[in-house]
C-alpha cells in the first residue's frame, strides 16, 4: 500500500481536568459527573446532538433501571429519565423500568443537562489521535472538524466511544475475541401510520415485563414461517417500541453481520441495511393489518452496534460473577439487562435472564499502566457473555456515572486512576442515589 507523510502543526484550544470522547449514555453522564464534582470538563461528540445510540441509533427502549422492584441505575441517569418524564420525553415502564421515549426531546434534555453542567461541548467533532508520553499517560486528543485539525490537553480522559476509540490510539491492550463472531449491526427505523390501538401493537410496544423476551411473536412466527416465500432478509424480533406518538412506532428487525470497527465493512453493511429498513417495511405493510396505512417516517442516522472492542482491564467480569451477583469491594455500579447474544447469521437469540442485579467493579474501568484513562460504556473490561449484558443502555449510564466521578476525585486528590480511594468513590456514589 502506498503512503504518504503529513507533518502539521495542531493548535491547543483547550485545556481541562477532563475531557469525555463520545456524548452517548455514558459519555453525557460521565461529564455530568465529573463537572457536578467540581472538575472542569469538555464533551467531545461526532454528531451535532448527543444521545449516541439512542438518537443516533433509534435504540429503543432504554433499558433496564430496575429488577425485583428495586432500582439498580439510580443518581444523575435517574434524574436525566424523571426530567425527560416531565419534559413529555419519556415513560417509565412499570415494574421492569424500561424507558420509552421520544428520540428529539431526549437530545434536548441531555444538551440542557450537559451545559447546566458547566461542560464544554465540541459537537460536529471526530476523535483521530492522541499524544502519550513515556509514561502512558495521555497528554491531549486530536479532535476533526470544520476548524481543522485540533488538540484538547487533559489531566484525565475517559473513553466513551462505545468502541474504545481512544483507548485503542493509545495501545490499551483490548479482549480477544477468539472464534466466536461479533454480534450483528441493527439499523432501527420509526414507522408512522401504525394502528397503535391494535392489541397485536399496544401490547408489543411496551416493554414492562421481567423474565420475558418482548418481542412480538406473532409477526416472528409469521415472518420465520414465510421467510422463504417472501424473500425476507435475516431478521432479529421484531421488537416494537412506542415513541410516545400516536401512530409513531419504533422498529428493531433488521439485521447483519460486520465490524463496525472497519471503515469499508461498517459501510457497506450501513448500505445493506437501509435497504432492508424499506424491504421489511414494506413486509409488515402488505401482511398485517395494523401496518397496512404505514410507513418509513426515520430512519436512525448511524447502525445500532452491539459488539466491536473491549479493553483489557484490570480485572475482567466473567459470566460467572456476573450470573451469581458477585459483589466485589469496589463495586460502583449495576447491571440487570439479560445476558442478549443475536446470532451473526441467521434469526436466532439466546437469552439468559438475572436472577438478580449483577455488579460492576471499578477495575473493569480501567487498564494496568495507562496512569489517565478511563473508559466506560461499551468498551468496559468483561468477557463476552457478561457484556452481552451490560452493553445496553442502562448499565452504559451507570459505569458514565462513575467514570465521572472517578475523574473528579483524581482530580481532586492528584492521584492516578489506579490509585482512587474506592471507599471514596462508593460514598461518593451513593451520596449521588447510586445503587452501589
Amino acid at each position: 500500500m502506498k503512503t504518504i507523510t503529513v507533518t502539521k502543526q495542531v493548535p491547543i484550544v483547550g485545556s481541562y481536568d477532563v475531557v469525555v470522547l463520545g456524548g452517548g449514555p455514558a459519555g453525557v453522564i460521565a461529564s455530568i459527573a465529573a463537572a457536578r464534582h467540581g472538575a472542569k470538563v469538555a464533551l467531545v461528540e461526532r454528531f451535532g446532538f448527543l444521545g449516541g445510540m439512542a438518537t443516533a441509533g433509534l435504540v429503543m427502549p432504554l433499558s433496564v433501571f430496575t429488577y425485583n422492584n428495586e432500582r439498580v441505575i439510580g443518581g444523575i441517569p435517574w434524574q436525566f429519565l424523571e426530567r425527560l418524564e416531565a419534559m413529555g420525553g419519556g415513560y417509565i415502564e412499570k415494574p421492569l423500568g424500561n424507558v420509552a421515549f421520544d428520540p428529539e426531546l431526549y437530545k434536548l434534555c441531555m444538551q440542557r443537562m450537559v451545559l447546566e453542567a458547566g461542560v464544554t461541548l465540541y459537537m460536529n467533532s471526530y476523535l483521530s489521535g492522541c499524544t502519550i508520553d513515556e509514561k502512558r499517560e495521555i497528554k491531549s486528543v486530536i479532535i476533526e472538524n470544520k476548524n481543522g485539525s485540533e488538540a484538547l490537553e487533559s489531566k484525565f480522559f475517559i473513553d466513551s466511544t462505545g468502541d474504545a476509540d481512544l483507548a485503542a490510539m493509545a495501545g490499551v491492550p483490548m479482549q480477544e475475541q477468539g472464534d466466536a463472531p461479533l454480534q450483528p449491526l441493527s439499523t432501527y427505523f420509526i414507522l408512522s401510520g401504525v394502528d397503535t390501538s391494535s392489541p397485536l401493537v399496544s401490547q408489543a410496544m411496551h416493554h414492562n415485563k421481567q423474565g420475558v423476551n418482548c418481542h412480538c411473536l406473532p409477526i416472528r412466527e409469521y415472518l420465520l414461517e414465510h421467510a422463504q416465500a417472501l424473500n425476507i432478509p435475516e431478521f432479529g424480533g421484531p421488537w416494537f417500541s412506542t415513541t410516545l406518538h400516536e401512530g409513531c412506532v419504533g422498529v428493531n428487525m433488521t439485521r447483519t453481520a460486520a465490524n463496525a470497527c472497519d471503515n469499508r465493512d461498517y459501510t457497506a453493511a450501513e448500505c445493506r441495511l437501509r435497504e432492508d429498513v424499506y424491504r421489511m417495511a414494506e413486509i409488515l405493510k402488505t401482511n398485517f393489518k395494523e401496518f397496512e396505512n404505514s410507513f418509513v417516517s426515520a430512519i436512525a442516522p448511524q447502525a445500532g452496534i452491539r459488539e466491536t472492542r473491549r479493553i483489557k482491564g484490570v480485572h475482567t467480569m466473567s459470566a460467572e460473577e456476573y450470573l451469581s451477583g458477585y459483589k466485589y469491594e469496589d463495586s460502583i455500579s449495576r447491571g440487570a439487562h439479560p445476558i442478549d447474544i443475536h446470532a451473526t447469521k441467521g434469526n436466532a437469540q439466546t437469552t439468559q435472564f438475572l436472577k438478580q442485579a449483577a455488579y460492576v467493579p471499578y477495575r473493569a474501568l480501567i487498564a494496568e499502566t495507562f496512569p489517565n484513562l478511563l473508559v466506560a460504556g461499551r468498551a468496559l473490561s468483561a468477557d463476552r457473555a457478561a457484556f452481552a449484558s451490560m452493553r445496553v443502555q442502562a448499565s452504559c449510564m451507570g459505569t458514565g456515572q462513575a467514570a465521572g466521578v472517578a475523574a473528579a476525585l483524581c482530580v481532586q486528590n492528584n492521584c492516578t486512576v489506579q490509585q482512587v480511594d474506592i471507599p471514596q468513590l462508593i460514598a461518593t456514589l451513593r451520596a449521588l442515589g447510586a445503587n452501589v
